[in-house]
């Protein structure tokens, strides 16, 4: 059999790829990579273990996709093509054993982890990227949508359905402005080199990666160095990244935002007005009153900040980009309102971190602070919940309920001791342990009069029968 093949960014020749089949082609970054290679008129072929509403999406583009994991399923079409002509790219989420994988390991295929990837399609662009533990997407979706309002050609590969594009993807003929999102998860960011980047976060997670958090700060400051005109950093990961020593190869501009008057892009006021904040913002082009902004909470407001100062440092108009923020519709599973009537309000959020879900409590505390709130959470990961469970427990507790599923396990094999059961007695409100059957049951029976559903599993699952329930 022919061995792996070692090739870098120069070995791949787009322009010569006929054909890309993409392993795990339902996950959102692997998806918006399947609808650029179609975009641009390639053939695309694609395996999930799992059919959902994204892939059927896909399958309406055009896409072939199968769910079994069986090398005789691999369209013939996609084989039959010399192998400098076709492309394999696959998520590090794929197991070690699957057998596509390790099929096209064993014949030579041009093999690409989905960042690097994502690393020859922006590597001759005006790249921005959006980073970070937290915010990324919500950042990152917001960027793309105030450059597009603005009328720049783009494109965007973003990690969630953003709603003003009802998709992942954004592509504008032509563009030579791209807006993508920086996964640290597996160091994955490390195969970008952006124009412009924004550091929304640096908190610790994926700890089964990283094994301690100096080693996540480390990969961050390496991300950082390989911007190279400007880098945006929230006020408090700017003293995180150079608290032990200053970046080796700092960018051309580095800049900060946030609330404190030393802050480069600063907010200076926030109310809420007729279901909408409005803010005052301090730049260094000068100062912008009355920003309309839809999207509730104090750390969205910073993630709207942080991408209206990138695109203003990539030399677009501040006042016209601003005038795009009002027109945010939000993103799918970022704090999306799914029920909102006069005894009834229903939110679903991604939340799968303690720094996330602070956020999103206090966001909806903000909103309704004399309603009862309930959430139902679903752990994500083994590793992460017994890494963080004091934390969980105490960012669950603010809530007046807690719902608590059992862990979602991803690509984890369960750890001793480590169950929901031992999370719900960390917990001081009111709470449940339930399955998702029983929580369904639960939620029609009791019709609670404020709502959330938080977490990055399965959970999204419950997300349409309980918006039923609720409406």
């Amino acid at each position: 059999m022919t061995a792996e093949k070692n090739i870098s960014f120069s070995d791949i020749d787009l322009e010569a790829i006929q054909a890309v089949y993409l392993i795990g082609i339902g996950g959102i970054g692997m998806s918006a990579l399947a609808r650029y290679f179609n975009r641009i008129g390639k053939r695309v072929f694609g395996y999930d273990s799992t059919a959902t509403p994204l892939t059927q999406k896909l399958e309406a583009e055009g896409i072939h996709i199968h769910f079994e994991d069986q090398v005789e399923l691999i369209p013939s079409e996609f084989l039959d093509l010399y192998q400098e002509n076709a492309l394999v790219v696959y998520t590090p989420a794929i197991p070690i054993a699957h057998k596509g994988l390790n099929y096209f390991k064993s014949t030579g295929h041009n093999l690409l982890k989905r960042s690097q990837a994502l690393g020859v399609i922006t590597e001759n662009t005006h790249g921005l990227a959006v980073a970070g533990t937290h915010g990324k997407t919500t950042t990152c979706c917001i960027l793309a949508h105030i450059i597009h309002a603005y009328g720049e050609p783009l494109s965007a590969f973003l990690g969630g359905i953003a709603s003003n594009f009802e998709s992942n993807f954004v592509h504008k003929e032509g563009a030579k402005l791209t807006v993508v999102e920086a996964d640290e998860y597996d160091r994955s960011f490390l195969t970008l080199h952006p124009t412009g980047a924004i550091i929304t976060s640096t908190d610790a997670d994926h700890l089964d990666i990283y094994g301690e958090e100096g080693e996540l700060l480390k990969s961050f400051r390496m991300f950082a160095e390989q911007v190279s005109d400007v880098l945006l950093l929230h006020e408090d990961i700017a003293v995180r990244l150079t608290e032990n020593r200053a970046l080796q190869r700092s960018p051309a501009k580095i800049l900060t935002y946030g609330w404190n008057t030393e802050a480069d892009y600063q907010i200076t006021s926030r109310v809420l007005k007729e279901g909408s904040y409005v803010m005052d913002i301090k730049t260094p082009h000068g100062e912008l009153l009355n920003i309309a902004f839809p999207m509730a909470g104090k750390h969205n407001t910073e993630n709207a900040l942080a991408a209206l100062a990138l695109a203003t440092e990539s030399g677009l108009d501040v006042n016209k980009l601003a005038e795009g923020l009002a027109s945010f519709k939000g993103i799918k599973r970022r704090f999306e309102t799914l029920v909102n009537t006069c005894d009834r309000i229903y939110i679903d959020d991604y939340a799968h971190h303690p720094t996330e879900l602070n956020a999103a409590i206090s966001a909806t505390k903000e909103l309704y602070p004399n309603k009862k709130l309930t959430g139902i959470f679903q752990p994500h990961l083994f590793s992460r919940t017994k890494d963080f469970a004091d934390e969980f427990a105490a960012s669950l507790s603010k809530l007046d309920q807690v719902i608590l599923l059992d862990i979602y396990p991803a690509r984890e094999l369960p750890l001793e001791g480590v169950t929901s059961a031992w999370l719900l007695e960390k917990i001081s409100t009111q709470k449940k342990l339930l399955s998702k059957e029983e929580t369904l049951h639960w939620v029609k029976s009791e019709k609670p009069e404020l709502l959330m559903t938080l977490g990055a599993g399965d959970i999204d699952q419950l997300v349409n029968p309980i918006k039923q329930a609720l409406s």
